[in-house]
């Protein structure tokens, strides 16, 4: 779970070996539904092994937000926090093992982490972290074209280009799987 953290806080070890009997390991094959968009949150979601996505149905059209690789966390925050439905549903795309540590358990290890010492600090950085991640992605996605977007996914991730098939990476890149042969076919005229 948050226990990835774990190699960056050793000094927060004894946290982490506490609330290891909480969570329960999961392997699952690929297309596996860990959240169904519209249910409550009520895990947060640790990938040990294998690829995730989060992803949302727009009038019939499957809409990819974001992959999940090894050692990543997640859970759809909003309903996490408010308990409300979520907006999105967690897939695996990969066979993948997981770890899902209930809403309860994750509160009470924040509660006692925020006593530490630059713990909060430290949560703020990984906040920040994600935050700037996801306003880049946002500006990326009405500054660029598709083809640009392609090619900043080919060099600043490659690993997805690499591991989740081409219809998912069509549409977090919003276009068609059409459009995307294209763009491909394109880049790799120009090379």
């Amino acid at each position: 779970m948050l226990f990835h953290f774990k190699d960056k806080f050793p000094q927060l070890s004894t946290y982490w070996d506490k609330y290891l009997e909480f969570q329960q390991r999961m392997e699952v094959p690929a297309k596996t539904v860990l959240l169904e968009e519209g249910k409550v949150s009520g895990h947060y979601f640790f990938v040990e092994k294998g690829c995730v996505r989060l992803c949302f149905n727009n009038n019939g059209n499957d809409k990819t937000v974001q992959f999940f690789f090894e050692n990543e966390g997640l859970t759809s925050f909003e309903s996490f926090l408010k308990n409300t439905p979520s907006l999105f549903t967690i897939e695996t795309i990969e066979p993948s093992v997981v770890y899902l540590l209930p809403k309860k358990h994750l509160t009470n290890l924040m509660d006692e982490l925020s006593q530490e010492p630059d713990f909060i600090k430290m949560m703020l950085a990984i906040s920040a972290e994600r935050q700037l991640h996801y306003m880049h992605e946002f500006v990326s996605f009405i500054r660029d074209t598709p083809e640009q977007r392609y090619q900043n996914l080919v060099s600043e991730r490659p690993h997805i280009v690499q591991r989740v098939p081409q219809h998912y990476i069509a549409s977090y890149l919003g276009v068609s799987r059409v459009h995307l042969s294209r763009i491909k076919s394109a880049l790799a005229k120009k090379r």
